[in-house]
């Protein structure tokens, strides 16, 4: 602690020393890869621009929405609603088993599930939506897990390398897409999780895999969860997009299922999962999630939701509210939750028809846009170059990331045959 006795000419040997002029040494940081796509959107005048950018959801119109459940639901909040005080560090027990009941219970659909809360060996904490689960399960890790090393799939997310690098662990990548068929390299999948060495951490995409919306087969999925029990490897699963594969959030989650059996099995140890209800109640900027634990025992979960408080308290103390208490009282209302499935379903059912619409209009005579069937979920990796995205921009004022990920949300019927043709004009002049 700094004396209170320090004066002006003290303050003045701090900058005779260099420490202030170090300011000036700060170089510029480059702009984030995604939200810098939509800032440099909004600068450009053209009227048919375009955003592909960022992962929200809008509606035919090109606008974001509040689910109609959601604006219920905050409706009754502002009757009953009687305080604003602090939350628990990892939030409150309702919202803990909510949580619980429905990602790995699926609503009384899971036995193992069920099983092991049940037995307590679930440790679930809410979190600031799915970037601050990842941030706190990677610190997490990084104090009590033997291995740093994480693999990601290649491609991932692209902030999941720098959320697990500025935690301390060390993210290398797996093979997961096929760049030259536009498809799941499969094969060289299993090689490289086969090639991880025993005991290291893996990442895997529930469903809706970001960037590429290819994800794998129940069959797929249990070829490679034979290797990674095989190899002792810790599943961190990230669910970003509960539901918007099929529509339904319990029939997106057959990984999670699966896990679970193995746990209760005994033939996996331990798993953990980040989960966020940004996209699927699209709540974003509430940043309402969570992070769980599996556990192989209660004894176990104590220990580990004390260590989960301890690392939570001096980054942010504890969660905001309002995105918790909109989850509990969907939950609470049997009305409002069946409200919110068909918002979620017709949210997907917009994004199913414009990409189905999408891929009618392109030209196949140059490119196969096959794979774009195949995709699932808020995005179509659209195989496109650097290059050509770029010219899309340039040309077109179409903003989309260089790695040719569109995010399928800001196509609507009003703007598909403009990108469209776009596309089919960059394709035949490259």
């Amino acid at each position: 602690m700094l004396s209170r006795n320090i004066n002006v000419r003290g303050l003045r040997s701090f900058s005779t020393l260099g420490y202030l002029k170090n300011w000036n040494q700060i170089p510029t940081a480059p702009p984030d890869k995604i939200l810098g796509i939509s800032e440099a959107y909004v600068k450009d005048s053209n009227s048919q621009k375009i955003n592909l950018g960022v992962g929200a959801y809008r509606d035919n119109n090109g606008k974001p929405i509040i689910f109609p459940s959601v604006k219920k639901a905050e409706g009754i909040l502002l009757e009953k609603e009687s305080e604003k005080e602090y939350t628990g560090i990892i939030g409150n027990k309702n919202y803990q088993s909510i949580v619980r009941d429905f990602i790995f219970n699926n609503s009384n659909k899971d036995a193992n599930g069920a099983k092991l809360i049940k037995e307590d060996r679930i440790v679930t904490a809410q979190t600031i939506s799915g970037t601050g689960s990842l941030r706190v399960i990677a610190e997490f890790l990084n104090r009590f897990y033997d291995s740093k090393t994480i693999k990601v799939p290649k491609p991932t997310w692209a902030n999941h390398v720098a959320v697990f690098t500025d935690a301390g662990l060390q993210p290398e990548f797996y093979n997961y897409y096929d760049v030259e068929n536009n498809s799941l390299d499969y094969e060289n999948l299993k090689k490289s999780i086969e090639s991880t060495p025993n005991g290291s951490i893996v990442l895997l995409h529930a469903c809706c895999h970001n960037p590429t919306g290819m994800d794998l087969s129940n069959e797929e999925w249990d070829e490679v969860l034979q290797i990674i029990t095989k190899k002792n490897l810790f599943p961190l699963v990230d669910m970003a997009y509960q539901g918007f594969a099929l529509g339904n959030p319990y029939k997106d989650i057959e990984l999670i299922r699966k896990l679970n059996q193995l746990v209760v099995n005994d033939e996996l140890k331990s798993y953990a999962l980040c989960q966020s209800f940004a996209k699927n109640m699209g709540l974003y900027g509430e940043r309402i999630g969570s992070i769980s634990i599996v556990t192989e025992s209660s004894e176990q979960s104590v220990a580990i939701e004390s260590q989960l408080k301890k690392l939570i308290r001096p980054i942010y103390s504890n969660p905001p509210i309002h995105g918790s208490k909109i989850v509990e009282t969907i939950f609470s209302n049997e009305n409002l939750y069946n409200s919110w499935l068909n918002d979620l379903d017709q949210v997907v059912g917009r994004l199913n028809k414009v990409r189905d619409q999408l891929y009618q209009k392109l030209d196949k005579s140059n490119y196969n846009w096959d794979h774009l069937t195949k995709q699932r979920g808020m995005f179509i990796y659209t195989g496109l170059s650097k290059d050509q995205v770029i010219k899309l921009r340039n040309d077109y004022s179409i903003y989309a990331t260089e790695d040719g990920r569109f995010s399928i949300s800001g196509v609507n019927e009003n703007n598909v045959d403009y990108l469209a043709n776009a596309i089919n004009e960059v394709i035949k002049s490259s």
